[in-house]
């Protein structure tokens, strides 16, 4: 089974959590496919990757950029993989597919929203029920991570 982890964003938005989860990923040599909850939403998420950081460069790509197989990062409304991607992050709500062929789930939810703190609830239950190896993380006063569950 799959490791699924919650993240759940308190002191930071997802625009400036993201980039640090990616960039862990790609220094531990694992692709991964970041699915929000809309075509809206990954278009936002493809323009701010590439502008989060002047000392940083993300590789990333959505379908529009072509060669998906090569991205290290790609973006994605839907439930496809065609970079291989190990990680699977589901965003701003997005329905997972199945995680059973990942390393990793990575649910990151607003726990401003009330709606997303009840989808990621609902999400732990299926994760578990489904018998992944489930945690869950939030962010402390100074924004860093730390295991609660």
């Amino acid at each position: 089974m799959s490791e699924v982890l919650f993240y759940h964003l308190t002191r930071q938005p997802l625009e400036q959590a993201l980039p640090g989860l990616l960039e862990t990923c790609l220094g531990r040599g694992w692709r991964c496919v970041v699915q929000a909850g809309s075509r809206e939403r990954c278009e936002a998420l493809d323009s701010w990757l590439w502008t989060y950081r002047d000392d940083a460069f993300l590789p990333h790509g959505t379908a529009a950029d072509g060669h998906a197989e090569a991205q290290p990062v790609y973006l994605t409304d839907g439930e496809e993989n065609p970079n291989g991607a190990v990680v699977r992050f589901l965003v701003d709500r997005a329905s997972p597919p199945d995680l059973t062929p990942y390393q990793r789930g990575v649910f990151l939810f607003d726990g401003q929203d009330p709606d997303a703190v009840a989808d990621a609830r609902r999400h732990w239950k299926a994760m578990k029920e489904a018998g992944h190896d489930i945690t869950y993380w939030q962010q402390n006063e100074a924004g860093r991570w730390e295991k609660k569950a």
